[in-house]
């Protein structure tokens, strides 16, 4: 992997559920230190770009490549899917997804569900990853409620300890799933907030999201999808400042805009 070689990249990716194309040949890349926001309509294929990135779905065609290695893909069209187990393993391993809905393990503390996967998939030391996993609740700013359930918590509260649990796999690149649209406007900026510090930091992150100030603020490259192609994409000052085709104007002044 070169300086300059994409933390992730997708080549002319197509993705179909039987007979519906969802995905119709779509290019992105993020380049280390980069984040770049997906946005666009309910069905326009931006989770399931998302899911794709990280091999939670098979793509029908197209690349797929982590740090510049492509993914190896056995069979074809709706057939088709990984073909090195351990690779498709490696790579979801560095690429953590933080999800609308908080995925944690209820009958685990904070604590433990933050530490779980470092210890069982990566079998890492459990005493280093205790350390790890307290320093990163500490930087989302729930360092006080390691030892407490899931259900003890507000909202924002269990998807910040859902971050905490993303950055404790040290993963190459975070993806988030519309990682504010489950909170109250309240619960979501104490989530936002996390999301701007870690962006500051120059964090490697794809973001869906239907928060278009989210993704002004935090983004260096937006991509507008429509009906699963890229209709428009660009920096954050150009997308929301200039937009040029009738579908993002339409899309940013139906209440969208940030």
């Amino acid at each position: 992997m070169t300086e300059n070689t994409p933390v992730i990249e997708i080549r002319d990716l197509h993705k179909s559920y039987g007979a519906l194309e969802v995905l119709k040949g779509v290019d992105i890349a993020a380049p280390a230190g980069h984040v770049v926001s997906l946005i666009g309509s309910s069905g326009s294929g931006k989770s399931t770009l998302l899911r794709c990135a990280n091999l939670l779905e098979d793509s029908q065609q197209g690349d797929v490549l982590f740090c510049g290695e492509p993914v190896k893909w056995k069979g074809h069209g709706l057939g088709r899917h990984p073909g090195d187990r351990a690779q498709m393993i490696r790579i979801r391993t560095n690429l953590s997804m933080v999800f609308q809905q908080f995925n944690l393990w209820a009958h685990m503390t904070i604590l433990e569900n933050v530490m779980e996967a470092p210890v069982t998939v990566l079998k890492r030391d459990r005493a280093d990853v205790e350390k790890a996993a307290r320093g990163y609740l500490d930087k989302v700013g729930i360092g006080d409620k390691c030892d407490v359930y899931p259900a003890m918590l507000s909202g924002g509260q269990q998807q910040r300890a859902a971050i905490a649990r993303a950055l404790c796999m040290e993963p190459k690149a975070l993806l988030f799933d519309e990682p504010t649209s489950a909170l109250d406007p309240e619960l979501e900026q104490e989530v936002i907030k996390v999301i701007k510090d870690l962006a500051a930091e120059g964090r490697t992150m794809i973001i869906v999201t239907h928060d278009m100030r989210l993704a002004a603020d935090v983004s260096d490259h937006v991509v507008f999808l429509h009906m699963g192609k890229i209709e428009e994409e660009g920096p954050p000052e150009a997308v929301f400042g200039n937009p040029q085709t009738e579908r993002l104007q339409g899309f940013l002044s139906a209440g969208n805009a940030a």
